[in-house]
């Protein structure tokens, strides 16, 4: 759980702020989104193959790069 403390003389603004990079960084927003709908193991197989599909690709093209 994120918490973020209001500092002595900090502007509210401030605080949301860190707030908002904090929930950011733990990727809160993002599971919410993901879990918002159900995906059935298929289809989370599939993204996560395809996923690992572009993740290779882009190791090639920065090994090509590189030579």
């Amino acid at each position: 759980m994120v918490e973020v403390k209001v500092r002595e003389g900090e502007r509210l603004e401030d605080a949301l702020r860190r707030f908002k990079k904090e929930v950011e960084h733990e990727g809160i927003l993002k599971l919410a989104r993901e879990k918002m709908y159900y995906k059935s193991p298929s289809v989370i197989k599939k993204e996560k193959m395809a996923q690992i599909k572009r993740r290779l690709e882009l190791r090639k093209k920065r090994q090509m790069l590189e030579k």
